[in-house]
């Protein structure tokens, strides 16, 4: 069994979870949330607390095993991002490597002849501070990664000069170059 699938979820007081149908609503001051329920686990709320319990049989079963952990860790991240939200920083380094933000669209340019543009999804928000900080935010946990890994697969750093779009503490491991495998000799 699970060390995490077996710690209860704790609901802060800013928080209303309730159980519909096939579906665990949670409620918060940054918005609202959904859970689907997975018929392998049972879901007790109980006070302030969200317990999951796998179903009798289910123990033995690998799958659910693996997914025990799992479900309680989605749920915790939902409580979470409901009352606090999650956010990450990209960084853009290079000359001439800005961002602009018109509507729910982020244009770059990038060295590229052409501008990029990144249509943002619903839910999420992106604020540009000075044209090089890209602040991405939002409820879900999983779609402020997502929507920031997308944005720097547009353009990844490389290695040699470090350019590209990175998370704002992300360490580039540098490669010598040219000059450098010459003097080796």
């Amino acid at each position: 069994m699970s060390r995490i699938g077996k710690k209860p979820v704790v609901i802060p007081d800013k928080v209303k979870v309730t159980k519909e149908g096939n579906a665990i609503n949670i409620e918060g001051a940054k918005g609202k949330a959904q859970h689907n329920m997975n018929p392998g686990f049972e879901y007790k709320i109980e006070g302030n607390t969200i317990t999951v319990i796998p179903r009798p049989g289910v123990e033995a079963n690998k799958k659910w095993n693996a997914m025990f952990g799992m479900e309680r860790a989605i749920i915790n991240n939902k409580v979470i991002g409901v009352l606090e939200g999650y956010s990450k920083v990209l960084v853009l380094k290079g000359v001439g490597y800005r961002a602009t933000l018109a509507g729910t669209t982020l244009n770059f340019t990038l060295g590229f002849s052409h501008p990029s543009e990144y249509k943002l999804p619903a839910g999420i928000t992106a604020l540009v501070e000075n044209q090089t900080r890209i602040t991405i935010s939002g409820i879900d946990k999983h779609m402020v990664g997502k929507v920031a890994a997308e944005i720097k697969r547009l353009k990844p750093p490389e290695p040699y000069q470090g350019k590209g779009v990175m998370y704002e503490n992300e360490k580039i491991r540098r490669k010598a170059g040219k000059s450098a495998a010459g003097a080796k000799k």
